[in-house]
């Protein structure tokens, strides 16, 4: 387990990850999973690819969870009847 990778749902975190959380966190995936903390240049284009498709899994799949007894998510934007 990559200690340095937080929870990014709620209610652990207090508000709804933005696209910067959910990219430092797939950069650090990849990052314990390759080994390196910076590619070198001929790995540099795979090291990059990689963390664009776990941002994208990390984004799916906080979109896709159902957080029982709590708000839940919605799209930004989305306003629940009674929030002002």
């Amino acid at each position: 387990m990559c200690r340095s990778i937080k929870t990014l749902r709620p209610p652990v975190l207090p508000t709804e990850a933005t696209e910067e959380d959910i990219r430092a966190a797939a950069l650090q995936y990849v990052r314990k999973v390759s080994g390196f903390r910076a590619p070198a240049a001929h790995n540099r284009e795979v090291f990059e690819q990689a963390v664009a498709e776990v941002t994208e899994a990390t984004r799916r799949l906080l979109d896709g969870i159902e957080v029982r007894g709590g708000a839940g998510r919605r799209p930004v934007g989305e306003e629940r009847v009674g929030d002002v």
